[in-house]
């Protein structure tokens, strides 16, 4: 049998137009359209395909179209054998291949191009291993697990010893740890009662249902007017009680200074954590809003444009909560070892996930981080919205507040072909009939 060869990569600018109802709406982005760079790896197998996305918010998705087919170049006719005997070498040779610096190395457009071809490498690897990709993951040894990782740029702060360390002291009760998520599931927290350009009434009615569902974590956007902040905030502490975790998320509108006078405002309301109080690349600003506000907790991680940003946060103990996402950094590899730093370093993680397809990406992590990483649910909680999931073969489950693990083989990321039609960018149906109907209008 001749070995799984991917052929070609097919790269499909795929746009949901969420602004209409204001859903993901925050002090930044005040009409956002979630979007995704959608790669599928074709293969010598019929009906055997990788997929993977990296999430936008709508102009500018084509920007990372162009990168992926770019970078597929560098994936177009190796077997799936020769990447994963050598993961960690494939992912260095994307993030710094040669003729790529001017865009990178690991930053920006070509490293979130760099995350939809190599998560569609990992689906490819699940799907051909026939189990769901955090259960792929967790039955590797430890060194394979490690073999995964480029430790490049980050061994003063985790050496590969030390991360083979961390893995093997859970090796013996990993699967203790996989019994008891596929029984329970794992804690996550809602956003999408929070979203600023939502109503009153509707934040009510959505922390209503909420609590009716199971909730026990919600997030609100704040940072665009800090009166408005606090009547939103009111309403949303009245509506889900004093014992709920309420959070804030800033979405990096403020100045350090005034993210500190903002938050003390915000006090009154006993938040567990601002996320994004300024903006990301400032390591020493979240470091001393951190010290300004404590016993809230600064959470960040959604803008990290790669593992030395982490890196530079955790030893400046800038951040309580580490927040990875599946698309900012370079795919599985780089998370993998973010998660690791964030073990060595007592920073519980939580991953960002307010994003089409997020959610499926970030269902597969925690199981991971959980089960061979953290070992602990311990002010772990991992972000849902309940949006577009109906669009995803085969989508994540949240039940009473709670991830569901993925059964299904794959990274959870194959979108249907009705989708992917409908919403294709400019010209599929969903865009073509809003032009016609602005045209009428």
């Amino acid at each position: 049998m001749s070995p799984l060869r991917i052929l070609g990569v097919d790269v499909l600018d795929i746009r949901f137009p969420t602004s209409d109802e204001r859903d993901g709406s925050d002090a930044m982005h005040a009409d956002p359209d979630y979007s995704a760079a959608y790669v599928v790896l074709r293969t010598n197998v019929d009906g055997l395909e990788g997929h993977g996305l990296t999430f936008t918010l709508g102009r500018g998705n084509e920007l990372c179209v162009a990168a992926a087919r770019s970078l597929s170049t560098l994936v177009v006719g190796r077997t799936l054998d020769s990447i994963t005997r050598d993961f960690a070498g494939f992912w260095r040779a994307l993030t710094s291949e040669s003729q790529m610096r001017w865009v990178g190395p690991e930053k920006g457009v070509i490293h979130l191009a760099t995350a939809a071809l190599v998560n569609a490498v990992w689906d490819l690897y699940a799907k051909a291993n026939r189990k769901p990709l955090w259960k792929l993951i967790v039955d590797l040894t430890p060194e394979e697990f490690v073999a995964a990782i480029d430790f490049r740029y980050i061994t003063d702060a985790l050496s590969r010893d030390e991360a083979l360390a961390i893995l093997r002291a859970n090796q013996e009760t990993k699967h203790e740890r996989e019994r008891e998520l596929l029984a329970r599931g794992y804690p996550a927290y809602t956003t999408s009662a929070g979203w600023l350009g939502y109503p009153d009434e509707k934040i009510r009615r959505l922390c209503r249902q909420g609590v009716a569902d199971g909730w026990n974590h919600f997030k609100i956007k704040v940072g665009a007017d800090l009166a408005d902040d606090l009547r939103r905030a009111a309403i949303v502490r009245a509506e889900i009680g004093p014992t709920r975790k309420l959070m804030f998320d800033a979405n990096q509108r403020w100045d350090v200074a005034e993210a500190i006078a903002n938050m003390r405002a915000l006090a009154r309301f006993e938040p567990w954590w601002i996320e994004e109080p300024t903006s990301p690349d400032d390591v020493l600003g979240h470091a001393a809003i951190a010290a300004a506000i404590a016993p809230i907790g600064v959470a960040t991680g959604e803008q990290c444009q790669n593992r030395v940003i982490f890196k530079q946060f955790l030893q400046a103990r800038a951040i309580h909560f580490c927040q990875v996402d599946a698309c900012r950094l370079g795919g599985v590899n780089e998370v993998l070892a973010v998660m690791l730093m964030a073990k060595k370093f007592g920073v519980p993680v939580c991953p960002h996930a307010g994003g089409v397809g997020l959610c499926e990406y970030v269902n597969h992590l925690v199981m991971i981080d959980y089960t061979c990483i953290s070992a602990s649910f311990d002010d772990r909680v991992a972000e849902y919205v309940s949006h577009l999931h109906e669009h995803f073969e085969n989508p994540s489950i949240v039940r009473h507040g709670r991830y569901l693990p993925p059964t299904a083989p794959g990274y959870g990321i194959t979108m249907k072909p009705a989708a992917l039609e409908r919403f294709a960018y400019p010209d599929g149906p969903a865009w073509a009939e809003r032009r016609a109907s602005a045209a009428r209008s």
